[in-house]
């Protein structure tokens, strides 16, 4: 090897480096997190759980939405004198598996505990995101961030099979308290990621000397106040449908084992294709054009379940086909959304910046998710999912519209193409 390349194989060998740790840190966050949000409603349903409690589950989302205020803390301050955002990791991580072991002290009909426990493991991990998205935000290339939300899609939909998927099927073979031990056991695995994190941070004495990290800081920029306005508009209607999805499915007949085997075959297939796929788009036709194509294919998707709801259409093909679509479009969305909002994130305080954006587009999703149990009570299926498909065609318009009409005026743009 000569003197010119030894460098070049070293970055290669530090991006491949990178790309692996970022993978087992948002394995990290996915099983837990589908544990609780894909395999837990439909148990609950099963055991007679009203849809309106099963709703009301999505109040686990409201640390992950108010976890903006705290996350300067963590930009600011490290846990351990070497470890950074590696330590946060660390922290977190072992309290939530804790936490998982204490589910084996509650029944599956225990709404209440069930809650308790869920909300503190939201908690821990709505820290432990603020870390590890600041970390991907400030050692990701440019040319890398589409590439880098692939693969945390990628392991959003691993942490789905294993967090979702193999709850639900073992469950229902074996019983609440195999699951919850597999899944909890199965969480120690992505703890290798963190002691692989390289960090090159300031030190404490010199981190002082900087700007102290600050929502205030990010509001001051004018591109950041533009890309929040997309992030509070794009995934306006995508709470009233996915919520209830797994409850519907139910009511529609379709046992508990096949809602698992769905999510999970769509997590691995479309889900990880589908992150890659849109690492592809966003390098051809830029942030505008593939959010439209997305946007469009969600609402189609709506409106079956729509049409369905209405019987219009019988079968479990169509809701079939649509809850796979829909899990293509959520990943693909993921990395065209966190692609676009790594670009306005900046070195100082990258972990608050991504994280006020990302909490902006769950607050409307959190929004959706309490109100359409309710609403699925109060008027049935067909209007609610009317309701999310109309929400879902006026935003699409007008996420379009506000990146064309930016890119317009900032041409030549990097945060829009």
């Amino acid at each position: 090897m000569s003197a010119a390349e030894f460098p070049k194989t070293q970055e290669n060998r530090s991006r491949l480096r990178l790309f692996a740790v970022l993978g087992g840190l948002y394995l990290a966050q996915g099983i837990p997190s589908y544990l609780f949000a894909a395999a837990i409603p439909p148990i609950l349903r099963e055991q007679g759980v009203s849809r309106t409690a099963i709703g009301m589950l999505s109040l686990l989302m409201l640390p992950l939405v108010l976890k903006f205020l705290w996350a300067p803390l963590i930009d600011r301050y490290r846990p351990f004198a070497r470890a950074h955002r590696a330590g946060w990791v660390v922290i977190t991580q072992l309290g939530i598996i804790a936490a998982l072991f204490g589910m084996l002290a509650v029944e599956p009909t225990d709404v209440r505990a069930i809650f308790a426990i869920g909300f503190f493991v939201a908690m821990l991990l709505s820290t432990q995101d603020i870390a590890t998205d600041g970390y991907a935000s400030k050692y990701l290339n440019p040319a890398d961030r589409p590439i880098g939300n692939a693969i945390q899609g990628g392991s959003v939909a691993l942490g789905v099979v294993i967090g979702g998927t193999l709850g639900l099927v073992l469950y229902h073979r074996y019983g609440w308290d195999v699951a919850i031990v597999t899944i909890a056991l199965l969480s120690f695995i992505p703890l290798v990621a963190a002691l692989a994190m390289r960090e090159t941070d300031p030190t404490a004495e010199k981190q002082a000397a900087l700007t102290r990290p600050s929502i205030r800081n990010f509001l001051a920029r004018p591109e950041a106040r533009r890309i929040l306005w997309i992030a509070l508009v794009y995934r306006a209607s995508e709470g009233l449908v996915k919520s209830m999805e797994g409850a519907y499915l139910v009511d529609a007949g379709v046992p508990l084992n096949w809602i698992g085997y769905l999510s999970g075959g769509a997590a691995v297939t479309v889900g990880l294709g589908g992150s890659f796929i849109a690492a592809l788009l966003l390098h051809k036709y830029g942030s505008a054009s593939v959010l439209a194509l997305l946007g469009g294919l969600r609402t189609i998707c709506f409106a079956i379940f729509m049409l369905h709801a209405f019987a219009l259409f019988t079968g479990a093909a169509p809701i079939f086909g649509a809850s796979f679509l829909q899990t293509l479009v959520r990943y693909m969305e993921i990395v065209a959304l966190y692609s676009l909002f790594m670009s306005v994130t900046s070195s100082e305080q990258p972990g608050t910046d991504f994280t006020i954006l990302s909490c902006a587009q769950l607050i409307v999703y959190l929004v959706g998710s309490m109100v359409a149990g309710r609403l699925a009570d109060l008027m049935g299926y067909g209007p609610l999912f009317a309701l999310a498909t109309a929400i879902s065609g006026i935003a699409v318009v007008m996420t379009y519209g506000m990146l064309r009409s930016a890119a317009a005026a900032e041409r030549p743009a990097e945060v829009i193409s």
